[in-house]
């Protein structure tokens, strides 16, 4: 090994190639994808390392799409509003948004594509044995499921499974992760007795399971998709003006507890 490659093999990588005048994206020439390739196409090949086309780029752009925002109530967004009152630049109140999604807050996508493959492992029959596994080791709440705002139906949800099904009729996917996504939810209905709408967690997570995502790539497109609402959001507030905006209007205060 010479002093060079020992270096230069610091860091590994096959997603780039560059030397002075030369730019090559997983092996592609970066002045032939200018101008022929989407951004979401551009995204997964980044991501996955291979070109994605036709229904399979549409259900990959509808997903990224369908959850940009949901408005200054989400804590991401707050956040990254709350931030653009402080003084701070674009791109910082953008991180501080970002850095709000967790387990809680953006998890969910990553959970539900490991959901629907515990459920799809444990074959026909299987799924009551398989989401009490779950919550035994996970908690009672199933992930992709239920809205405290959107009631009975969250908007998205259906818009996107339509356009699974339309990708599997044309061999696109296969649509089996969209059938154990509707087989939890009619489940979930009859056992509360009322519906529990899959959420947009859940129904993105039915994308990037048929599209073959690893769970942690389902939480990390979630995070680019919100990104476009952060910075939207961040921008708007930095137009709008305002100084050190608190969670709520100064008149509100909070509980004390102590003695």
């Amino acid at each position: 090994m010479t002093e060079r490659s020992d270096v230069s093999d610091w860091w590994r990588t096959q997603i780039i190639d560059m030397e002075p005048g030369r730019i090559h994206l997983r092996g592609r020439p970066v002045q032939d994808l200018i101008g022929t390739t989407g951004f979401a196409p551009m995204i997964w090949l980044m991501v996955m390392g291979e070109e994605i086309t036709g229904p399979r780029a549409a259900l990959f752009e509808a997903a990224l799409v369908a959850a940009v925002d949901h408005g200054p109530q989400a804590p991401s967004i707050a956040a990254a509003r709350m931030a653009a009152t402080c003084g701070v630049g674009l791109q910082s109140a953008m991180a501080t948004g970002l850095n709000m999604l967790g387990d809680v807050h953006g998890g969910a996508g990553e959970q539900a594509v490991a959901l629907y493959h515990a459920v799809g492992q444990a074959g026909d029959g299987g799924l009551a044995v398989a989401l009490d596994g779950w919550r035994t080791r996970h908690g009672k709440y199933l992930p992709g499921f239920g809205h405290r705002f959107h009631k009975p139906v969250d908007p998205r949800a259906p818009r996107l499974l339509a356009l699974v099904d339309e990708a599997a009729a044309a061999g696109a996917v296969t649509g089996a992760h969209a059938r154990t996504a509707r087989a939890i939810e009619a489940h979930l209905a009859q056992e509360r007795g009322k519906p529990v709408p899959m959420n947009i967690d859940g129904a993105t997570a039915v994308i990037y399971a048929e599209l073959g995502c690893p769970p942690p790539l389902a939480r990390g497109f979630f995070g680019l998709s919100r990104s476009v609402g952060i910075l939207a959001h961040a921008w708007e507030q930095t137009e709008q003006g305002g100084r050190n905006k608190g969670p709520t209007p100064p008149a509100y205060r909070w509980t004390y507890d102590g003695d």
